[in-house]
């Protein structure tokens, strides 16, 4: 008897070929995403043997686009954007811009259409978040002020490619669409406008209704006890939200799913959430690149060498030296610049959503869609080396430029305390180390004790608003000596470190016994092992997080089985009540 299973042999298929290129891809140092990318292009039309189904293939594709937007959306944080929103802002829009136009400019050598050449460049302009965010991890950096300077500036660029989702639908007429959906007897204005208030019609949902329904369905849920139901929930809330978007406010798949994460974050359960989904959204996400590389033509490396040169180009350097030359304009040091030019140096999952978009408005050629691959492959598999030598290439910089000295050495007005800072800062105050979560809560308690205190923080931005603020701030890294004496550490009283850092840590304690002997230090630390090590070599008290957190609640316990025991005594208050 013949079976009819072309879904499940293309699920066989491009999970089993994605698992070996993906490990092949990450034993070579390569992103696992270009193992994914090379599978749909083994199993895909453009190469000889087993084809798998390109129309089934898509329709799983659309639920991978889905489900990575809804985990962006589950990830998207207001306060880390805003936190960076002076550089990544206005950085992003501009490199985007810069970026759109290169790509224009050499579809119009091409011979392409405006429209298409729009396509084109709009879909180079845009970096991945996956492939960013793995290769900050892989080198400890991704909470670095140059991490979240990088990430900030990825999720502007999310956002303004998911306003362009958005649009292009109603503009595909006026591009030069020429699948017969585009045609649209209204005026444009009109549809423009139609679109807007339907999208925002959308939102206000989403931020009104959605807050309060998707939180207290998942707590309904979860009272059950069933795993199954609440990980089935979080599926039906991103798929079913995405399709229901679709439908009723022509809203974007992606723009549907990326708000229902948006709003599922701010609710109790967004970690369990995110963890629960996790497997599915990787899953699919395969599936989603392995159907984006089924569509790549591989003779095109062959029949159009030069364009895909050009690709490249513009990705890798095009983009690069927009981006740095916008961080130093905007008086950011050197090795800023050239992180957030390694970072935005590739593209992938919004270039492949776009360029897909535009292939099905009849907007973007077939040949536009397998350069766009080809510049994604050879970018991502170069984005590791990219990284690896922004170090090497500042010192190299360094070594040779004058210019480049004065750029890493000019002077920064945050970087200095104002000659007008009181006295009382400045002699017997506590220096504190980061403006975190934990540091706040620090300065804020100071600040109700009257204990002067100086705030040392690597965020300029945040530096500028605490100065707003009328609170005394100095910007720059507290392993570098020269912060710490313009924070005025040797006349300090307490050195407060309220950043786990182990190696600036040390830096931080030695520059500060240097400078003053008799300072004491107080310490933080994520890891019991490096809490150990601390206490060893005698730098100063050290607070390890779930220490004290053990200690917190063993104190509580005992106490209210101690109030229980002797109901003759009165227990001691709790501040946990």
């Amino acid at each position: 008897m013949e079976h009819n299973i072309p879904l499940i042999t293309t699920l066989a298929a491009g999970f089993s070929v994605a698992l070996v290129l993906g490990f092949l891809a990450e034993r070579i140092k390569v992103p696992a995403l270009v193992g994914y990318l090379l599978a749909g292009i083994l199993i895909g039309p453009g190469t000889p043997g087993f084809v798998a189904d390109v129309h089934l293939a898509a329709q799983l594709s659309e639920i991978g686009v889905m489900l990575l937007m809804f985990g962006v959306g589950l990830h998207f944080s207001l306060n880390d954007l805003l936190a960076v929103k002076r550089l990544a802002v206005p950085g992003a829009v501009v490199q985007m811009s810069l970026a759109t136009v290169l790509g224009m400019a050499v579809a119009w050598w091409w011979g392409w259409s405006w429209g298409a050449g729009l396509i084109f460049g709009l879909s180079l302009s845009c970096a991945s978040t996956v492939v960013l965010l793995k290769a900050l991890e892989a080198r400890g950096v991704l909470d670095s002020m140059n991490g979240r300077i990088a990430v900030g500036w990825l999720v502007v660029e999310d956002l303004a490619t998911v306003l362009v989702l958005v649009l292009l639908p109603p503009l595909a007429g006026v591009l030069g669409g020429s699948v017969a959906e585009v045609a649209n007897p209204q005026p444009l204005w009109l549809t423009i406008a139609k679109t807007l208030l339907q999208v925002a019609a959308f939102i206000a949902i989403m931020l009104v209704a959605g807050r309060r329904v998707l939180p207290w369905l998942l707590w309904q849920i979860s009272r059950t006890g069933s795993r199954e139901l609440f990980t089935l929930a979080v599926i039906v809330a991103a798929i079913g939200i995405a399709y229901g978007a679709a439908q009723l406010f022509s809203v974007s798949f992606a723009l549907g799913a990326f708000f229902a994460g948006m709003v599922m974050r701010e609710s109790e359960f967004s970690h369990r959430a995110a963890t629960e989904s996790l497997p599915l959204r990787d899953a699919f996400s395969v599936l989603f690149f392995v159907s984006v590389g089924m569509l790549f033509e591989p003779a095109i490396l062959l029949e159009q060498p030069v364009h895909v040169l050009g690709v490249v180009t513009i990705i890798i350097f095009g983009k690069s030296l927009a981006a740095f030359g916008l961080v130093l304009a905007l008086r950011y040091p050197l090795n800023t610049a050239l992180t957030v030019s390694a970072s935005l140096a590739q593209i992938g999952e919004f270039s492949f959503i776009l360029a897909g978009l535009g292939l099905s408005l009849g907007l973007l050629p077939a040949e536009g869609m397998s350069l766009v691959l080809a510049g994604a492959l050879i970018s991502i598999a170069l984005n590791p080396l990219l990284f690896a030598a922004v170090e090497p290439l500042r010192r190299w910089i360094l070594q040779r430029s004058a210019l480049a000295r004065q750029l890493e050495q000019r002077t920064d007005p945050y970087a200095e305390l104002p000659t007008s800072t009181e006295r009382k800062y400045l002699q017997g105050q506590v220096v504190l180390v980061g403006y975190g979560r934990v540091g706040k809560r620090i300065a804020e308690a100071l600040e109700a004790s009257g204990i002067p205190h100086v705030v040392v923080e690597q965020n300029r931005e945040l530096v500028e608003d605490l100065r707003q603020q009328g609170k005394v701030a100095v910007s720059g890294n507290a392993a570098d000596p020269v912060v710490l004496v313009q924070a005025h550490v040797a006349e300090a009283a307490m050195l407060v470190v309220a950043t786990p850092d182990l190696f600036n840590l040390r830096q931080m304690a030695e520059t500060a016994r240097t400078l003053n002997p008799g300072i004491e230090i107080v310490l933080r630390t994520h890891s019991e092992d490096e809490s150990v090590l601390l206490c060893k070599d005698g730098i100063g008290k050290v607070f390890f997080g779930e220490e004290e957190l053990a200690k917190g609640m063993t104190h509580h316990v005992l106490e209210r089985l101690g109030a229980q025991a002797s109901p003759g005594e009165k227990a001691p208050a709790s501040s946990h009540g």
